[in-house]
């Protein structure tokens, strides 16, 4: 029986301190930075950085070194536990950096909304220089011929018409926008 008794005891003794072994929290140096897994731009170490992370880096992490070696938009806030925030009002998309107004893009959508003005009205723009370009082409190489001659003008004449639509189109959308309906981030 006391046999009994020791080898229970000893095995109390054991599941005690083993449990307190395995409950102890490991300890952190406060000093040492604790990184996140990856980044808003797409930067995952040890896989390098994607080739467009300098461009999101400068539209995202404006604050930070460009150096993503030294992964400072990795680095986890001591207090908050999160990963550091990327500026207000601004997203990094296949169209390049868009800013939004400062308190995000709920407030600032009107500057999204500008930016893709933007980039439409300047292909619309390039798409008619070419068809202008093309235009004068045929009518210099139509040899008098009256066929050639009209469809070069036609060309020309659609080009400019389609840029005057193009600029009208713009210019009722910016005034509907700004002037009547005083969206934020238009006509800025």
């Amino acid at each position: 029986m006391k046999k009994v008794l020791m080898y229970i005891l000893v095995f109390l003794l054991s599941v005690c301190v083993v449990n307190t072994i395995s409950a102890q929290v490991p300890t952190v140096d406060p000093i040492a930075p604790r990184y996140a897994a990856c980044d808003v731009c797409g930067y995952c170490p040890p896989i390098p950085a994607p080739q467009s992370w300098t461009a999101c880096q400068k539209c995202v992490y404006p604050n930070i070194n460009p150096d993503p070696s030294v992964k400072e938009s990795l680095i986890v806030d001591a207090e908050t536990n999160l990963p550091i925030a990327p500026a207000l009002g601004r997203q990094y998309t296949f169209l390049g950096c868009l800013k939004g107004g400062a308190e995000g893009f709920g407030e600032g959508a009107g500057s999204v909304v500008q930016t893709l003005v933007n980039i439409i009205f300047s292909m619309v723009g390039g798409i008619a220089f070419l068809y202008l370009l093309y235009g004068s082409f045929v009518i210099a190489t139509s040899q008098s011929n009256p066929e050639k001659l009209n469809y070069g003008k036609r060309v020309i004449y659609g080009a400019i018409i389609g840029l005057i639509f193009t600029l009208s189109s713009v210019f009722i959308v910016k005034l509907i926008a700004s002037g009547i309906l005083k969206i934020p981030g238009f006509g800025e």
